[in-house]
């Protein structure tokens, strides 16, 4: 099984989908091809790279400025023709500016089995948009949907990947004793919310 790595760090579209195109022809086996960039446009277009070539993908960010796009290859892309190739084409950022902010860990009000898989249903469609939204806002009880254990972190990981801010309330994390246990994106105050909310075009509060 081939596990190919393709470091585009420092490259600017379309140099990634460019490196990451030449190195599925060149794959013979079934296997892996890990794509390493520095930016979340790079991240969307490689992204798009694999969906017109059908191939299961996935990204992770792994620091600051580095990001790392996965394909599942099943079987060789050599045989492709030139001319059943599109060309080269750099996105535009994919992330609008929209705000969600979610205030508890369940969607709704009723049964709180159904709000837990109301909300991660929510969460997983949030990644799924076309277009992202620019940030999400975890607050009081929507705190324990950005720490270990949490039935929504590979989702929130994939959008974090691909640019989206993810903030969680600290005054949230300390009272629920959770402030060790975050798993993914960044620590927040008050202020900071109240401002990115009157920032955005649009919020959503599930």
């Amino acid at each position: 099984m081939a596990n190919v790595v393709v470091n585009a760090i420092g490259e600017q579209c379309p140099i990634p989908v460019v490196k990451a195109t030449k190195a599925l022809k060149e794959i013979r086996e079934s296997g892996t091809l890990e794509v390493h960039v520095d930016n979340e446009i790079a991240v969307q277009n490689v992204l798009r790279l694999a969906s017109g070539k059908n191939l299961p993908a996935k990204s992770e960010k792994l620091g600051e400025n580095h990001f790392v796009i996965t394909m599942a290859v099943d079987s060789p892309l050599a045989q492709e023709t030139e001319a059943a190739e599109e060309p080269v084409c750099c996105i535009p950022d994919q992330r609008g500016n929209t705000v969600v902010a979610v205030s508890s860990a369940t969607m709704g009000h009723g049964n709180d089995e159904l709000g837990k898989a109301l909300m991660k249903g929510f969460i997983y469609a949030l990644s799924q948009l076309e277009e992202l939204p620019r940030t999400i806002l975890f607050y009081n009880g929507g705190a324990h949907l950005t720490v270990e254990g949490s039935a929504s972190l590979e989702d929130l990981k994939t959008m974090e990947a691909q640019g989206v801010e993810i903030m969680t309330c600290g005054t949230c994390l300390d009272f629920y004793g959770l402030k060790d246990k975050l798993a993914v994106g960044t620590v927040t105050n008050m202020y900071s919310i109240v401002e990115t909310l009157s920032k955005a075009s649009k919020v959503i509060k599930p």
